[in-house]
C-alpha cells in the first residue's frame, strides 16, 4: 500500500507539473493506459492521481473518453478573483499596521529579487518571488489558513494555463505593480495598500479574461468586485479597530 501511495504522489506531482508547464494543454483528451504507459508505472497511481487532479478542478474524468485536460473559462477567473480580492486586499490593509520588522526586511528583499529575475528575464524565479511577495503580506495576518487558500485558488488557474506572464504584460511591469504596494505597507498607509492591492488584482483578473475572450466587457465585473471588496473593508472596520501594532 505504502508503494502504491508512493507512485501515486510521483504520478500526480508529474502529470500536474505537465499541466502547469502546458505539456499537457487544455482540452487535450488522454487514456489511464496511454499515461501510464508513458509514465513508465501501473494503471492505478494513475488512476490515483487523476482523481486527485478531477478534485483539484485540473481534469475531468468522461466515461468512455479517459480523461481531459480542463480548460479555464471568464467565469472561473472572475470568481476565482472576487475570492481573492475578498481575501488579500484587507490582507494588504492588514500588513501595512501589523508586519513586523522581519516581514518588512523580507519584503524589500523580494522586491530586490523580483527586479533581478525581470532583468534576467527568469520567468520562473520571478513568478516563485512574486507568490513569495504576497505569501509574507498572508503571514502578517497570523492565520495560515489565509495563504494556503489563496496559493490553492491562484494555482486552480494557473494550472490549466491561465497567466498574463509574457502573454498580456511582462514581469517590468508586474513589479511596477507590486513596488506601491510593499511602500504601502512600509509606510504603514493602510488604505492605500488596501486600495493598491485590489487595483492590481482587478487588473490582473482583467487581463485574464480578455486573453480568454477579448470581447468580454468586464464593466459589469469591476464594478460588483469593488462592491465586494468595500463591504468586506466596511465588516472588518466595523468589527475589529485597526491600529499599528
Amino acid at each position: 500500500m505504502a508503494g502504491r501511495t508512493t507512485a501515486a504522489e510521483r504520478v500526480f506531482a508529474r502529470l500536474r507539473e505537465d499541466i502547469l508547464t502546458g505539456r499537457l494543454e487544455p482540452g487535450s483528451q488522454h487514456s489511464i493506459y496511454r499515461l501510464a504507459e508513458e509514465l513508465g508505472t501501473s494503471r492505478t497511481p494513475v488512476r490515483e492521481a487523476v482523481l486527485r487532479l478531477a478534485d483539484a478542478g485540473l481534469v475531468a474524468v468522461e466515461r468512455n473518453r479517459g480523461v481531459r485536460v480542463r480548460g479555464v473559462t471568464v467565469q472561473d477567473v472572475l470568481e476565482v478573483f472576487e475570492l481573492r480580492l475578498l481575501l488579500e486586499v484587507p490582507a494588504a490593509a492588514y500588513a501595512a499596521l501589523h508586519a513586523d520588522a522581519a516581514q518588512r526586511d523580507e519584503l524589500r528583499a523580494l522586491l530586490r529579487a523580483m527586479a533581478a529575475d525581470a532583468a534576467a528575464d527568469d520567468e520562473r524565479a520571478f513568478e516563485e518571488h512574486d507568490r513569495a511577495l504576497h505569501a509574507v503580506l498572508h503571514a502578517a495576518s497570523g492565520n495560515g489558513r489565509l495563504g494556503e487558500e489563496v496559493l490553492a485558488l491562484r494555482a486552480s488557474i494557473q494550472a490549466r494555463g491561465a497567466v498574463t506572464l509574457h502573454r498580456s504584460r511582462g514581469a517590468h511591469e508586474i513589479l511596477e505593480e507590486h513596488e506601491p504596494i510593499v511602500q504601502a505597507v512600509l509606510d504603514q498607509d493602510a488604505g492605500r495598500a488596501a486600495a493598491l492591492m485590489r487595483e492590481h488584482l482587478q487588473h490582473t483578473a482583467e487581463l485574464l479574461a480578455r486573453q480568454l475572450d477579448p470581447a468580454v466587457d468586464v464593466d459589469v465585473w469591476r464594478s460588483r468586485a469593488q462592491a465586494l471588496t468595500a463591504s468586506s473593508m466596511l465588516l472588518s472596520s466595523s468589527s475589529t479597530r485597526l491600529e499599528p501594532s
